[in-house]
């Protein structure tokens, strides 16, 4: 244990009171073992209740789901150096180490948030100041070479969108992080804004410098109020330490950002509808073309990238594009966040590599079905996702795209044999009615439609032919729709009447 410096104790969004038990126990441990260290709280999404993580920094030993009960024994365990097997059993946890291949999420619940200095410590801002001694173009071609693709849900080739907003004219030019994270079940990129702002900062730095911008925004999400207050002093702290402002490390390059909060519309999570909002307009959707690397915010060009795609450049400038090539598959390279929720036994964020089966991802990573029960689906990309029911497709853009579905946020709601597919499905699309902005009729009008029709189909009050009027109207949604809000309620719908028909048709009269 010679060399550490603290220990985090990781617990969910209530668990004040478990962390505070914690803390003292690991405090007299300390204490008595000589060990000079501090015991810091942490936001963990992979646990409930009264539950936490336990991890040792700098030494990356990490012990995740304790309880109290097991606490003194995971600290024994702890200082005798002894090796942590993945599922090795204590009395009431398992014990498993960081096994994720983690690259946006390399430091997250490994340094403290709060601090450049272990940002830099471990290797922070580094990949900034390797792409300032480059020429702008090198940047981005070193990006498309990389071949990330968008992480927000549409999977547009990043290195292509950096290339249209850099040839763009006009000045100034605009980077804006959409952190407005809304999509339901979705935690992605709120993880990387608490758990590491500094990287998301260096992206966004690196991404001006490519495309020539002088000025940029972190929308984010209002009701992320610790994703907020990280944020800010990160941004302070970076303006301090000169990763911001003027003349950025002596490279003669100069960027200002600045957070913007979004009033929580979903809709805002659209790039030219967060443009609205931005300018202090209702956050609707533009007419494209112009698209924003044209024309964008004030009119200028503008490059809007999502939280987790810019925090996946830094390693790519540090470490080349071929390396990030080694991960994923061809088509989808790297690593995805995502976001597992519903049945399975350990919910939460887990970072694997694009490709990994769903079965890969339940089975190894959220360790199985809860309550030994059988696996019926699972919906695959967050609420304009599909539901799937084949566990070895894989967890690509364009695997998913072949079966009419998509990766989105990376959000997968597991659903048991126990689950009730009308619930979800009837959940999925009252969130689209909720959050429609009301622009156009087809999605005004559709989403509330079939909120009442699969309301009828619950009760038992529907009749068969509904069920091919439900489609019809998300088909006609999906054509005539302004923007990808009411286009998205079509491929949920239909998975569904594909994977559970004979069960909704059980539900009709007729």
């Amino acid at each position: 244990m010679n060399g550490i410096k603290h220990v985090l104790v990781g617990v969910s969004q209530a668990g004040d009171t478990v962390f505070g038990k914690a803390k003292v126990e690991i405090q007299k441990f300390l204490k008595d073992n000589g060990i000079d260290a501090d015991v810091r709280k942490a936001r963990s999404l992979s646990v409930e209740g009264e539950r936490f993580d336990l991890l040792f920094y700098p030494l990356r030993l990490k012990f995740r789901g304790l309880t109290l009960d097991g606490l003194a024994e995971a600290l024994n365990r702890a200082v005798s150096g002894e090796e942590v097997e993945i599922d090795e059993s204590l009395p009431s946890e398992k014990m498993i180490p960081l096994n994720q291949k983690r690259i946006v999420l390399e430091h997250v619940g490994i340094i403290d948030p709060e601090s450049i200095d272990e940002y830099i410590e471990a290797g922070g801002y580094q990949a900034l100041r390797k792409a300032l001694s480059m020429k702008p173009e090198e940047v981005i071609e070193t990006v498309k070479a990389s071949g990330l693709r968008g992480r927000g849900g549409a999977g547009f080739p990043t290195g292509l969108k950096w290339e249209f907003t850099a040839k763009a004219e006009g000045e100034p030019k605009y980077v804006l992080a959409n952190a407005d994270e809304s999509e339901p079940g979705t935690f992605k990129d709120r993880v990387i804004e608490e758990g590491d702002p500094h990287r998301l900062i260096e992206g966004i730095v690196i991404a001006a410098y490519a495309i020539g911008a002088s000025q940029g925004y972190v929308f984010v999400r209002g009701e992320h109020t610790v994703s907020i207050k990280r944020l800010q002093k990160a941004v302070k702290d970076a303006y301090e330490r000169g990763f911001l402002g003027e003349n950025i490390m002596d490279s003669g390059f100069s960027f200002e950002l600045k957070l913007a909060r979004s009033a929580g519309g979903y809709i805002c999570g659209e790039e030219t509808a967060l443009i609205e909002a931005l300018e202090g307009k209702r956050g609707q959707p533009r007419v494209k073309p112009p698209y924003p690397p044209q024309q964008g915010l004030w009119g200028k060009p503008t490059l809007v990238n999502n939280v987790e795609t810019l925090s996946s450049v830094p390693p790519i400038i540090l470490n080349g594009a071929e390396w990030f090539r080694g991960f994923g598959t061809e088509n989808s390279p790297g690593t995805k966040i995502y976001s597992v929720l519903g049945h399975t036994v350990h919910t939460g964020f887990f970072e694997a590599e694009l490709g990994i089966t769903l079965r890969e991802l339940i089975f190894d990573y959220g360790g199985g079905i809860k309550n030994g029960r059988k696996f019926k689906a699972a919906l695959v990309g967050g609420a304009a996702g599909a539901f799937i029911d084949d566990l070895d497709i894989k967890l690509d853009f364009d695997s998913l795209k072949a079966v009419g579905g998509m990766l989105g946020s990376g959000a997968v709601l597991v659903m048991s044999d126990e689950a009730d597919p009308v619930d979800v499905l009837l959940s999925v699309v009252r969130f689209f009615s909720r959050e429609s902005c009301g622009k156009c009729v087809p999605c005004r009008v559709g989403t509330r439609m079939l909120v009442e029709m699969i309301s009828k189909m619950k009760n038992g009050e529907c009749r068969r032919d509904d069920l091919d009027r439900m489609l019809k109207v998300a088909e006609y949604m999906k054509l005539t729709s302004f923007c990808p809000l009411g286009q998205s309620v079509y491929p949920p719908l239909k998975s569904a009447m594909e994977i559970f028909r004979p069960q909704f048709e059980g539900l009709c009269k007729n």
